[in-house]
């Protein structure tokens, strides 16, 4: 078992805190403050046991010096203190001896915020090339290090995996409850066990897909992933978005064929024309070359809420259709809807899924949303990540701290 934060000693300690604030911004101005207020549990804990905290995020994508400028995490500094009610001290430089300096000298609950973690990989990818230089350098900042970033836990990135390897490690409560909501709900899943997947590019889940084929009871597909299996199928999807690739088409087809029994279609879609914004619904058989699938139809909502009834968990990565447009969001909104009546065996997660579930009113009606997108469906795929990997188990740190 992974060392838990809950279970570890660090009364007075240095601890480097790798937190998630990658939030949505607008200029300077977050829109959403959910993350940083999902991280206030870990803060407030090593606050109470006079930690001195060195905070790592990062924002963004970061791939340019001109990219800088949009992603400092200044604006998260600024709300920290707001929501902590304290002064927060901030690193422009994360690399510079003079922020070692500080990190070094911090006095009992004091804060330092370090900047962005991927202005390092301008120009060198100092960040996601694992570098084991830069990982020592800023291990020596603290004396435990503390993952509570479940977000990216999938990333092979320096202040991610790097960093636990030169001091004692554990995971934060926000990590720390991922992995158990996950564990419970969907490594060990009562059954009927579904999943939904929705998504514009079957190519970019079709790995996640092979592998939760043979633990689900039930997938439901939707979006270009449903039209690219559709067309596999030989099925005519019009103009509407599905893979062109030769071997990815040859891997749905000797999927369809080995799980056949599992797979839920579509039976209708709600459709506009290339020449047309005007929407209809369409029996699936019967869409033309210039028709563009934009949302499921009423016979798939029936058909995929008789199914959700009869499961006893459900998995949901993905929208029924471009629920951001009004009039194509009554699929998802209809599934979401159905899924409520067996929210606490429901889990949300993946970027899509997750903002169509805040977007569309349905924010507080689940209780097991996952902070991750890539890292939610690569934990479920393999039962493991490389920052969960990372951390020390329990009986390692107990004798370190012996």
């Amino acid at each position: 078992m992974k060392q838990l934060l809950r279970k570890m000693y660090i009364d007075n300690k240095r601890v480097i805190l790798r937190c998630d604030f990658n939030v949505p911004m607008v200029g300077t101005n977050i829109t959403d403050e959910s993350k940083i207020i999902k991280s206030l549990e870990t803060i407030n804990y090593l606050l109470s046991k006079n930690c001195k905290i060195i905070i790592l995020s990062h924002l963004g994508r970061v791939k340019t010096e001109e990219d800088k400028k949009k992603y400092s995490l200044l604006p998260i500094k600024n709300t920290l203190e707001r929501l902590l009610n304290q002064e927060i001290k901030f690193a422009s430089d994360i690399l510079s001896e003079e922020t070692k300096n500080i990190a070094l000298n911090l006095q009992s609950k004091e804060i330092l915020l370090l900047e962005n973690t991927r202005f390092l990989d301008v120009p060198n990818k100092l960040e996601s090339s694992l570098n084991e230089e830069v990982a020592k350098y800023i291990a020596s900042f603290g004396e435990v290090f503390v993952f509570d970033a479940f977000a990216v836990a999938h990333r092979n990135h320096t202040t991610v995996v790097g960093i636990p390897k030169y001091i004692p490690s554990c995971l934060g409560f926000l990590a720390e409850k991922e992995i158990n909501m996950l564990n419970k709900i969907v490594m060990n899943p009562a059954r009927p066990f579904t999943v939904i997947m929705g998504g514009a590019k079957v190519d970019d889940k079709l790995k996640i897909i092979s592998s939760l084929l043979p633990k689900c009871d039930h997938l439901l597909v939707s979006g270009g992933i449903a039209n690219s299996f559709l067309s596999a199928l030989g099925l005519n999807v019009g103009a509407s978005l599905k893979t062109d690739n030769p071997e990815i088409i040859k891997e749905l087809k000797k999927l369809m064929l080995s799980y056949k029994e599992k797979f839920a279609f579509p039976l209708d879609a709600v459709v506009t024309t290339t020449y047309s914004d005007t929407p209809s619904i369409k029996n699936i058989n019967k869409i033309d070359t210039n028709d563009v699938i934009k949302d499921i139809g009423t016979k798939t909502v029936n058909k995929y809420t008789q199914i959700i009834k009869e499961s006893s968990t459900i998995f949901m990565n993905g929208t029924m259709g471009i629920y951001e447009e009004k009039e194509f969001a009554n699929g998802t909104i209809l599934i979401l809807n159905a899924l409520k009546e067996k929210k606490e065996n429901v889990v949300i997660g993946g970027g899509d899924a997750v903002g169509a579930t805040n977007t569309l009113g349905f924010k507080n009606e689940f209780p097991n949303i996952s902070s991750g997108g890539g890292a939610t469906l690569d934990y479920i795929a393999n039962g493991t990540l490389p920052g969960i990997d990372g951390i020390e188990e329990e009986d390692e740190i107990e004798v370190l701290d012996l």
